[in-house]
């Protein structure tokens, strides 16, 4: 862990066409120039789907914060992220025996939905609550030996207005300068 006075903090943001996305884009462009934060996009680095497993564990050993930003993709993570979370948090690595490497780290979740809060409900649309429908990474977080910090969710995310968007591209900012 890093004993200096700001953790290091990774941000792995996992889009299918990060580009076409002005929520991905915008929250990862307002931390992008902190000191302590290295935004690490996985469609820009693998285009071709191809994961470097030794590079990802490096970059995770070197930072004492782990985020990852995506959009709420089917009550889950998109693809890009799915398939680094099967590869990269390998047994003997992030867990199991030996696999120790995220141990008192900080994992937090930051992701869009396309609905608004109220379809996150047992009345809502999709029937269950973020915080139910996060539980597999919850679980994740757990296994791994990492404490998960409060999501910050962005809901409505289709019809959030550039002023909405910048303030909470400024509350992530916030959290993460912190």
């Amino acid at each position: 862990m890093n004993l200096s006075a700001t953790p290091r903090t990774l941000v792995v943001v996992a889009h299918p066409d990060p580009g076409s996305s002005r929520i991905t884009v915008g929250l990862a462009d307002a931390v992008r120039d902190l000191d302590h934060v290295t935004v690490h996009d996985l469609s820009a680095a693998y285009p071709d789907g191809r994961i470097d497993v030794e590079r990802e564990q490096a970059l995770l050993r070197a930072h004492d914060r782990i985020v990852w930003q995506f959009p709420w993709h089917w009550y889950s993570v998109p693809a890009v992220l799915k398939t680094w979370i099967d590869q990269v948090l390998a047994y003997g690595f992030a867990y199991g025996t030996g696999g120790t490497a995220l141990h008192g780290k900080t994992l937090r979740l930051v992701t869009s939905t396309g609905a608004p809060e109220d379809a996150y409900a047992p009345e809502g649309r999709n029937r269950f609550t973020m915080a139910q429908l996060m539980a597999p990474l919850d679980a994740t977080a757990h296994l791994t030996g990492m404490r998960l910090a409060e999501p910050l969710v962005l809901f409505g995310a289709r019809l959030v207005s550039d002023v909405e968007l910048k303030a909470h591209a400024e509350q992530y900012r916030t959290l993460l300068a912190a």
